[in-house]
């Protein structure tokens, strides 16, 4: 299966697209079954089939495709200014009718579309240059499309050149994330993970000046904040979990097993006791429900239960909520 060609503007050609085309030039054609590798050329204009037998493509020289490109960015260019001086032709009048409130900085905003709220994230970034902090709860066993996670990866990356710093924390189920795991080491710079049984949903602050929250289910809806008071707020409940959790990046430290039981399985119990069903508990805790049920059964196991009702007494005999 051939892998899909990648989406590239003609400023920044592929490798495969220079290879074929510098071959074109230096042989004068080549056979159709080239451009497969390559159909950047077609579309770009650097390849074109020859007049005398289609079965062939013939390479335009560099120089005038150089001009035909420069001339189709004019063109944009152009045609951006024109759509520009429409936006103010169209919204001059409204500006005069518009009240001496309306140029007051909105501090709260909906932003529509998963495409809309990264780009969103992505411009509060750009201009940012002291701290992000973020709040990523577990979003299930499939990790980010590729294309997402690079996108971000760029992006956080640029971030920290400008000497900014980024605090994440996570779930414990991401603690073994390859995912996550090979971000972090991509990433250079003043940056550090974190990681607790329970976060809080999504949650992104930049510069403390704006924050970034779910307003949907789904993640289609974000609200995009701006009032200091919220703000405020967010970076205070932040700095409270991140103090309480355990650390994942660049130093991860372990929290200790005490008496065979694990701190994941203290989690698990301590929701246990408070009546929740193992639907639950997976939700709360970052996991599918068959792990849940794995974590319960050798929690029973190690406290000899042999019944849900009696691994409820036995973890509140046992003192293991006590503990650490």
């Amino acid at each position: 299966m051939t892998p899909a060609h990648p989406l590239h503007g003609p400023e920044e050609m592929c490798s495969a697209g220079m290879r074929v085309y510098r071959q074109a030039l230096r042989d004068g054609h080549v056979e159709p079954s080239a451009t497969d590798a390559a159909p950047c050329l077609v579309d770009f204009g650097l390849l074109h089939p020859a007049l005398d037998d289609h079965n062939r493509f013939e390479p335009a020289s560099p120089l005038a495709a150089l001009h035909s490109l420069l001339r189709a960015s004019g063109q944009r260019i152009a045609d951006e200014r024109r759509r520009e001086d429409q936006l103010v032709e169209a919204f001059g009048p409204l500006m005069q009718e518009a009240s001496p409130t309306a140029g007051r900085v909105t501090t709260l905003l909906t932003v529509t579309g998963k495409d809309q709220i990264s780009r969103a994230i992505a411009e509060a970034l750009s201009d940012a240059t002291e701290q992000a902090l973020t709040i990523q709860p577990y979003q299930g066993p499939n990790s980010p499309p590729r294309q997402d996670n690079a996108r971000s990866l760029e992006r956080d990356q640029a971030f920290l050149d400008r000497g900014g710093r980024i605090r994440t924390l996570y779930q414990h189920t991401y603690r073994h994330a390859p995912h996550v795991l090979a971000r972090y080491e991509q990433l250079t710079g003043d940056v550090e993970a974190r990681t607790l049984d329970e976060v809080t949903d999504r949650l992104i602050i930049v510069d403390r000046t704006v924050a970034f929250i779910p307003a949907s289910t789904d993640r289609s809806l974000a609200l995009e904040i701006r009032h200091p008071a919220l703000i405020a707020y967010f970076v205070n409940t932040f700095d409270r979990l991140w103090h309480l959790a355990t650390p994942m990046h660049p130093q991860a430290v372990h929290p200790p097993t005490l008496n065979g039981i694990t701190p994941r399985q203290r989690a698990i119990a301590a929701l246990l006791v408070e009546g929740h069903t193992d639907t639950d508990i997976a939700d709360r805790l970052g996991m599918n429900v068959r792990t849940a049920r794995v974590h319960i059964a050798k929690l029973a196991t190690t406290l000899g239960s042999e019944s849900r009702a009696q691994l409820g007494y036995l973890i509140g005999q046992s003192g293991i909520l006590d503990q650490g």
